[in-house]
């Protein structure tokens, strides 16, 4: 995918991380789901974030995310993803990491005619994120290519 402000430049795969990464951070701290978070900002922007990840990466990641709250308007709901049983889960995984995981699917899933934009909306809108987000199981913690087959098969069985 061409970067929407510098056509010469391809969007690469750490921006589509940071992108995830974000998308997680405003998800937890506004207590809704990724896939809600994903159709609020919409394919274009998403393609606009994506174009301008290089430099976002560079800020604080806080203020990015009071900038995409304010800017897409983002409202508070009430899924706590933290909200887990404590016997059979005894650390949640960060924002950080819970990104690579959701970067890898894209990139283990993409369409030749997706952009990378297309490819996120498509996987956050997947029901296969309610098992992936549940930490009370450990799809979450799987290899990337599990992951990828349990998307491609319809779920984990």
């Amino acid at each position: 995918m061409k970067n929407k402000h510098f056509p010469e430049e391809e969007i690469r795969q750490d921006d589509v991380y940071f992108i995830c990464y974000m998308i997680e951070r405003v998800a937890r701290r506004m207590h809704r789901r990724n896939a809600d978070i994903v159709n609020v900002i919409g394919r274009e922007e998403l393609w606009h974030l994506l174009s301008v990840a290089n430099v976002l990466h560079c800020e604080n990641p806080e203020d990015v995310e009071d900038d995409w709250i304010a800017h897409y308007g983002i409202q508070r709901g009430n899924f706590d993803v933290s909200d887990v049983d404590r016997e059979l889960v005894s650390e949640i995984p960060t924002a950080l990491q819970m990104g690579k995981v959701y970067d890898r699917l894209i990139f283990d899933t993409i369409q030749p005619e997706e952009t990378e934009a297309d490819a996120i909306m498509r996987v956050y809108n997947d029901d296969i994120c309610s098992v992936i987000d549940n930490y009370n199981c450990s799809a979450y913690y799987e290899p990337s290519y599990v992951i990828a087959r349990a998307y491609f098969d319809g779920g984990f069985y």
